[in-house]
């Protein structure tokens, strides 16, 4: 199971409270925020812009490899990044996707825009129109 998960390294600020955090995994993901749980919001959103890039830029998500405190793009990020990255796999064309889904090729290509916000079930169809399912997890938030 793919989670897109990276390990995060959070560094103390001059200023007090604060917090930059980088991924050793991903350089480009580098932010900061006031406090602990503001450090987090804000790396979950780097991390996840970055992501978007890579693949925007036609690059391969680098492999988790760090180990530490591990952070996720925001949910609808993550499914985001798992359709763009399942349909270049697949090798299926935009228009065999937009077949398969039941929308126009227009449709298909704003579904895989990294840029173009998409609704959950349009990318849960199309993660299913290529052989793969979502699955969602909980876990307790700190």
């Amino acid at each position: 199971m793919k989670t897109y998960s990276y390990a995060a390294v959070f560094e103390p600020t001059e200023r007090e409270g604060g917090f930059t955090v980088t991924f050793p995994d991903v350089p480009e993901a580098i932010t900061e925020g006031e406090g602990m749980a503001d450090a987090r919001a804000m790396a979950e959103d780097a991390l996840g812009v970055a992501l978007l890039t890579y693949l925007e830029m036609g690059r391969a998500l680098p492999e988790p490899i760090a180990e530490g405190y591990m952070i996720a793009p925001a949910p609808e990020i993550a499914m985001k990044i798992a359709v763009i990255e399942t349909f270049r796999a697949s090798g299926l064309s935009r228009t065999e996707l937009a077949r398969r889904i039941g929308k126009d090729e227009k449709e298909a290509r704003r579904l895989l825009d990294p840029d173009t916000a998409t609704k959950l079930p349009l990318m849960n169809s199309a993660l299913a129109a290529m052989g793969q399912r979502l699955v969602i997890g909980l876990e307790a938030a700190e």
